[in-house]
């Protein structure tokens, strides 16, 4: 990449944010969720939020580029990780036969993310899809200390995890959409 792009972003109110605070689908206004259970919810949501934020507006190109050299790192690729990772984390609490690679071969989630607008909106929906199903999962598992599959990973140790994986990528996000077009933001 030889040309920087402009920084700018579309807040008025805080120009070092994403969005002003009355349009920020994160907004926690408001009292915080009761409980562990509820909280761990809440902040896998709001990152799962920002990474789509992160997202928006770009076309497939512009998602698929690989914009830090030489990472492979692309947005899009970032989406069918996490689709893939998703689906790695139903297989953690399994006892049955595990679900197959979703992508296939290692890395083929970054490799493999081109730039076709078919390919992105199979990515959001892989994505979609693999949240639902572990969410789904996890629902019938209140107890953070019950410990499930063969390892007997216990459900809290697993929301947790799902909470830094996502929280680690939105900050590459970050950085991945200020080299696409300069747009930057918490």
């Amino acid at each position: 990449m030889t040309e920087r792009p402009q920084r700018w972003t579309r807040a008025s109110v805080y120009p070092d944010m994403w969005a002003d605070p009355d349009q920020d689908p994160r907004n926690s206004e408001g009292p915080a969720p009761d409980g562990e259970l509820a909280t761990l919810a809440d902040f896998l949501n709001n990152y799962r939020l920002t990474l789509r934020m992160k997202c928006e507006g770009l076309d497939a190109e512009q998602l698929a580029r690989r914009s830090v050299p030489p990472s492979t790192m692309s947005l899009l690729g970032l989406v069918r990780h996490l689709a893939a990772v998703e689906r790695d984390w139903r297989n953690w609490i399994t006892d049955g036969e595990p679900l197959p690679k979703l992508y296939g071969a290692r890395d083929a989630d970054f490799d493999q993310a081109v730039a076709d607008p078919a390919a992105v909106e199979a990515a959001w929906r892989d994505l979609e899809r693999e949240q639902a199903a572990l969410d789904a999962e996890l629902a019938a598992h209140p107890d953070l200390g019950e410990r499930l599959g063969r390892q007997g990973v216990a459900v809290r140790e697993l929301q947790v995890h799902r909470i830094e994986e996502y929280a680690r990528h939105c900050g590459h996000a970050d950085l991945l959409r200020e080299c696409v077009d300069g747009r930057v933001g918490q």
